[in-house]
């Protein structure tokens, strides 16, 4: 029998793709996902890379009697918790929803994974966790909780659950994913990231450029401390992303008590960097403008990836090239996302 996971947010851009790769990696997925921020098109077309029909249902975490059905109806042997908000902008101006649907929405899953014995673990977390670097790379033993904005200080916090669960209940086994930025999208150019609006996130806004969907790319500010005063990140292709939950889902098994693991490449690039580098895979131009500092914003962030390594056996396998290839594929192919092709 497969192993049956269920997973939160599974339409999502992250979710999606780690559904694709646990089918391929044996497991049963049970999809669920609020249709805030995805479409249910993402799951129908994974469907059709993997010739098998995916088992999902429109469901809230903050509607707990739904949850509590799910749980009844399916045998879990994990869950893998991606839903959620998760935009940083907005998440400053209205801090009180993002701590509802955040925290309130994971409470719930928790809660009710207790009580239907449940109690294997992966949280998508995030980089955020760390705040402004004090050193880099940034490894697993850097202090957190310095959040910069209200939507890294609900993935702080649900750590900090998981954690405590984790110490107080020693049958609770669990993983946090710290991701750093993913980019790209799956090969066949089916699926990838379609934001509902004006993109947060830099690659789908160049990507929307490049396809001519907007007019221009705003670099909020140059004048950080990097080689190019442009702020410098560590980009993960989602494909490896989503490969570090397949990892995750195994070690789960294995240890026991709560671990922690970033998933980045350890190399940063800088947004005029990444620019360029769309601009090659594309063939296209991308004009851009120079803004002000966005609120919250540091300058520099990449990851030491050794723990996930040596520990998961994890390690991302593509290059700059290839991110910004396959998120070319994607963006050519479906120039207005998932909908009126």
């Amino acid at each position: 029998m497969a192993e049956k996971v269920l997973v939160t947010g599974g339409a999502g851009y992250i979710g999606s793709h780690c559904v694709l790769e646990m089918i391929e990696a044996g497991y049963e997925p049970v999809v669920i996902d609020n249709f805030h921020n995805a479409i249910r098109e993402s799951i129908q077309r994974v469907q059709e890379i993997v010739g098998k029909k995916i088992e999902f249902e429109k469901v809230d975490l903050l509607d707990r009697a739904a949850l509590n059905s799910l749980f009844s109806k399916h045998k879990f042997s994990a869950v893998i918790h991606f839903a959620g908000l998760k935009a940083v902008g907005e998440s400053v101006q209205k801090p009180l929803l993002y701590y509802k649907v955040n925290l309130t929405g994971t409470i719930q899953l928790l809660e009710v994974m207790n009580s239907h014995g449940v109690k294997k673990i992966v949280f998508s977390s995030s980089a955020t966790v760390y705040g402004d670097p004090n050193y880099l790379p940034i490894d697993e033993k850097h202090p957190v909780g310095g959040c910069t904005n209200p939507y890294g200080k609900t993935k702080y916090f649900i750590e900090e659950m998981i954690q405590d669960q984790c110490k107080a209940e020693g049958e609770w086994h669990a993983i946090l994913l710290r991701y750093f930025n993913p980019i790209g999208a799956h090969v066949s150019g089916r699926i990838g990231e379609d934001p509902q609006g004006i993109p947060n996130n830099l690659m789908p806004y160049v990507s929307q450029v490049a396809v001519g969907r907007r007019e221009y790319l705003n670099v909020f500010g140059n004048d950080y401390n990097t080689p190019d005063g442009t702020g410098v990140r560590d980009y993960i292709h989602i494909v490896d992303l989503a490969r570090g939950h397949i990892a995750a889902l195994k070690k789960l098994h294995a240890s026991s008590g709560c671990k922690v693991y970033n998933l980045g490449t350890g190399v940063g690039y800088s947004v005029l960097q990444m620019v360029a580098a769309m601009e090659k895979a594309s063939g296209k131009k991308v004009p851009y403008k120079i803004a002000p500092r966005r609120e919250g914003d540091i300058a520099t962030c990449y990851a030491d990836p050794a723990v996930a390594a040596e520990e998961l056996g994890w390690k991302a396998e593509y290059d700059l090239d290839r991110m910004c290839e396959d998120l070319w594929r994607w963006q050519s192919l479906n120039p207005t996302g998932f909908s009126n092709n």
